[in-house]
């Protein structure tokens, strides 16, 4: 029987700052059977370069996620490459999936080969990342940040300067720093990973994408294998009716 997957992609910040453009990106990749939709937290800052605005977007953020549970939804994707709250919604959620850009993308980059780079905007952005590399397990695997100098409403602005930058650090990383896939660091980076892909000769990961795809390898292990999150230990589902 055909099953139909709703796929939920969340922009955790404000509406001002919300891309459905997106949208127009994973409905070209999407599996047939899924249904992706696109929504916004309804406050917030327009990014979460600060780990301050990370951390007051998570009761509203968690709160969509356990409603999006409890309507059905197979898998929720939270989409700030810093992968805020990530953790925390695996803890509460007892069945839908949920990933997030950092996440699928190391996973899948440490797939594709021995080791990875991550073009990110700015320095400010590299100790945060680094903690979820190290979180993720992955340490090991990197071989780089490159550093693009870019805000994320910036990286659109002149899309032919971020892409002649996007070659100059990534072949670096590739070249001097021994990089077989290279990573756009940045749910913003939409784009660019086909052509940058073309000009190096090696995966380039696509955060949005590679959220999307893993978040639907996710749920086919979960219907077809049972595989999903262990709750024994560090997911261990909380009470939420004593809050």
């Amino acid at each position: 029987m055909f099953k139909l997957n709703k796929i939920m992609y969340i922009d955790p910040v404000g509406p001002e700052g919300a891309c459905p453009e997106l949208i127009k990106d994973l409905e070209k990749v999407k599996r047939e059977n899924t249904r992706i939709e696109f929504t916004c937290l309804k406050k917030g800052p327009k990014h979460l370069e600060y780990r301050y605005y990370g951390a007051i977007i998570l009761p509203e953020l968690l709160d969509l996620l356990k409603s999006l549970e409890k309507d059905g939804y197979d898998a929720a994707i939270i989409g700030c490459f810093y992968d805020p709250g990530l953790y925390e919604a695996k803890e509460i959620l007892n069945r839908m999936v949920v990933t997030a850009p950092a996440e699928s993308s190391v996973q899948i980059a440490a797939t594709l080969g021995h080791r990875f780079s991550i073009l990110v905007g700015r320095q400010k952005w590299v100790p945060q990342m680094m903690e979820n590399i190290i979180k993720y397990g992955l340490k090991d695997k990197l071989a780089s940040f490159k550093i693009l100098g870019f805000t994320p409403d910036s990286l659109h602005e002149d899309e032919k300067l971020t892409f002649e930058k996007m070659k100059e650090k990534a072949k670096e990383a590739v070249e001097v720093d021994g990089a077989e896939v290279i990573i756009l660091g940045c749910t913003m980076s939409y784009g660019f990973y086909e052509k940058l892909q073309d000009y190096l000769n090696v995966p380039v990961i696509d955060p949005v994408v590679a959220s999307l795809k893993y978040a639907e390898f996710l749920v086919d292990i979960r219907d077809r294998a049972g595989w999903y999150n262990s709750k024994k230990y560090a997911f261990e589902s909380l009470y939420l009716e004593d809050f």
